[in-house]
């Protein structure tokens, strides 16, 4: 909760299984059970968490780099392309943000401490 603070971060609970209030999270969990857990659990019995972990990553990898999403800011792409395409937007509110919170007085790449 400290580091909430101190990053500015207002932190809110939301009710377990409530697609009103987390609908993003919640459909991402039946995404995953749709796609992920039910095909693999009658594919293969699994003797350690380490090898569900394996395929799990996998699945996740493929649901990340491979397969479109028609989701909002996506438009048919996938979400590591979403991510890379607007990076720079994210770069520069970071830069401007710093910018504007942080007027040292003095160049910190330069300054050396004894």
């Amino acid at each position: 909760q400290l580091y909430l603070g101190v990053e500015n971060i207002d932190h809110s609970r939301t009710k377990a299984r409530s697609p009103q209030t987390n609908g993003i999270c919640e459909r991402f969990h039946r995404t995953m059970q749709d796609e992920c857990y039910n095909i693999i659990f009658r594919k293969k019995i699994y003797t350690s968490l380490a090898e569900l972990q394996l395929d799990v990553d996998h699945w996740v990898h493929s649901y990340n780099r491979s397969r479109p999403h028609s989701g909002k800011y996506c438009y048919g792409k996938t979400p590591m392309q979403t991510f890379f395409d607007s990076m720079h937007i994210a770069y520069q509110k970071n830069i401007d943000s710093i910018k504007q919170d942080a007027d040292f007085g003095f160049d910190f790449v330069n300054s050396s401490v004894s």
